[in-house]
């Protein structure tokens, strides 16, 4: 897969520049942050924001087999009717609108059996949203540098479960639980941080996040009467800026 290494005055330029560079839009792209850059004083000492590019890519066919239950949560064989399986365009059973959860499990198992991968996948459903879960070999292949992998996967199967737009619900593709383990280093995070917001009683920017991890960070401290949260920049990466809560002296 080709990739690129970018330069920008600051990370929404690069993206931009990496956009027209591989002439498709931001959420086609494989996007890593390499230097978050420094605006320098009066043009001394600043960098440039590097990132590294490339277009998300699985040569895969989605003709997926059709021997997985049916029942949310149930797990799912890989090699089950291997012999003889009948087979269907997953995009037509995800215009059915019948089983989202289903369709999105079908369309991510036929995925990994075009990679060669004998993993187990699970589906749970909840009124918002769909999560499915992926056990077996190859995970650290499939999560990648970042969680990189398993975004580009997830990208996937939301486009092709989601196409018909009706009832559309959010779907979490998970492998060995990255995305609980990568949700509790943000809360952790979000708290530590909060606790420094309030004692020094300034404001602290992290680094650029994905609309996902912004959204941990900003419930995690929804309730926190010290501090509140911002969203700083443009596009699809931004900085979240922790920042103290001024109270009004009240007589």
């Amino acid at each position: 897969m080709k990739s690129l290494e970018i330069e920008g005055k600051n990370i929404d330029e690069a993206i931009e520049k990496a956009c027209k560079e591989f002439n498709v839009a931001r959420d086609k792209l494989n996007i890593e942050i390499i230097s978050d850059g420094m605006p320098g004083f009066l043009g001394l000492g600043s960098k440039k924001a590097v990132i590294r590019a490339s277009i998300i890519s699985f040569d895969v066919s989605l003709d997926v087999p059709l021997e997985f239950s049916s029942e949310k949560g149930s797990g799912s064989s890989l090699n089950d009717g291997a012999d003889s399986p009948k087979t269907v365009r997953a995009d037509r059973h995800a215009e059915t609108g019948e089983d989202l959860a289903l369709s999105a499990k079908t369309i991510l198992a036929g995925i990994l059996t075009r990679m060669n991968l004998n993993c187990e996948v699970t589906a749970e459903e909840t009124p918002d949203t769909v999560f499915i879960n992926i056990k077996g070999e190859g995970n650290g292949l499939l999560i990648g540098k970042r969680g990189q992998n398993l975004d580009a996967l997830q990208y996937i199967v939301n486009k092709a479960a989601n196409k018909s737009g009706n009832g559309r619900k959010i779907i979490i593709v998970d492998a060995e639980d990255y995305r609980k383990r990568q949700e509790e280093s943000l809360i952790a995070l979000a708290e530590k941080v909060s606790e420094k917001v309030k004692k020094t009683k300034k404001p602290i920017a992290l680094s650029y996040m994905n609309a996902h991890s912004r959204r941990i960070i900003h419930m995690a401290l929804q309730n926190n009467e010290s501090v509140t949260t911002k969203s700083r920049g443009e596009g699809e990466y931004k900085k979240i800026v922790v920042v103290p809560i001024r109270k009004t002296n009240s007589n």
